[in-house]
């Protein structure tokens, strides 16, 4: 959490955190700040990726999750 924990208590908006499956510390960061967070949240877990993403599709299924995750919550238009 280290950077953000401070703020989690005031955020007021969805989050989603997405994480490296690989990336045992930050899975676990992120997991635990989900305990933290009073907001509609919710972990996306890239299999076998790392937190810079650079495993072949990594940076694809980041995007295709960031698309749902705001067209589901702000709709279509």
């Amino acid at each position: 959490m280290d950077l953000a924990e401070e703020a989690l208590d005031d955020l007021a908006a969805p989050v989603l955190l997405i994480a490296g499956s690989a990336d045992e510390p930050i899975v676990r960061v992120s997991f635990a700040a989900t305990e933290r967070l009073h907001v509609q949240c919710e972990v996306h877990l890239v299999p076998d990726a790392t937190h810079l993403f650079e495993e072949p599709g990594a940076l694809e299924q980041v995007t295709g999750a960031a698309m749902t995750w705001f067209r589901d919550r702000l709709g279509r238009r």
